[in-house]
């Protein structure tokens, strides 16, 4: 499947807790929880941006799967780009992301 299809795949299932809503975010989709933002997908290239512990994204990121998200060269150190859209991976980073974005 495209990234398209897999991160809505993902948001659709999401959207069963009401705290749950559509939004952009640099001008890509992101998806909000409580009003705080959690997972985009960047368009420009079909990668899945997650908000995650920093300790959690330098993890991530040792272990290859995500890369360091630096647009416009600025590092976000608490978001992940994670290539690839691999539904089982996105989905577990994508809640995980919610986790985080609650406090849980």
């Amino acid at each position: 499947m495209d990234a398209e299809t897999v991160f809505w795949e993902i948001a659709e299932d999401l959207y069963e807790d009401r705290a749950v809503s559509r939004s952009t975010m640099m001008g890509h989709p992101c998806l909000r929880v409580k009003g705080n933002f959690f997972a985009m997908l960047d368009r420009d290239s079909d990668r899945l941006i997650a908000k995650l512990d920093r300790a959690r994204v330098q993890e991530l990121v040792a272990e290859g799967v995500g890369e360091v998200f630096s647009p416009a060269g600025r590092v976000f150190k608490e978001w992940v780009a994670v290539p690839n859209p691999d539904e089982t991976r996105w989905r577990a980073l994508v809640e995980e992301a919610k986790l985080f974005a609650t406090g849980g």
